[in-house]
């Protein structure tokens, strides 16, 4: 298996999981990858980045979803 496909793997692991913590780590870890080409660690990146854009997208929406079931007629149930 090629260094790519161990951090593909990663990467799709990472997202999988959900942890934003994780995911920071792996995009950290990849800026000092000298082993994958600038192209491939700029899109192993981007995937890590859209998914903690989406990840945060996602929580905020069911934030908002929550405060207003529990705000229901005006007031905090």
């Amino acid at each position: 298996m090629s260094h790519l496909d161990e951090v593909v793997e990663q990467v799709d692991a990472a997202i999988a999981a959900g942890s934003i913590t994780g995911m920071n780590e792996l995009l950290v870890a990849l800026s000092d990858d000298a082993e994958l080409s600038r192209e491939d660690r700029y899109t192993q990146q981007q995937r890590l980045r859209n998914a903690i854009a989406h990840h945060g997208r996602q929580h905020r929406e069911e934030q908002e979803a929550r405060h207003e079931h529990l705000t229901q007629g005006g007031t905090i149930l």
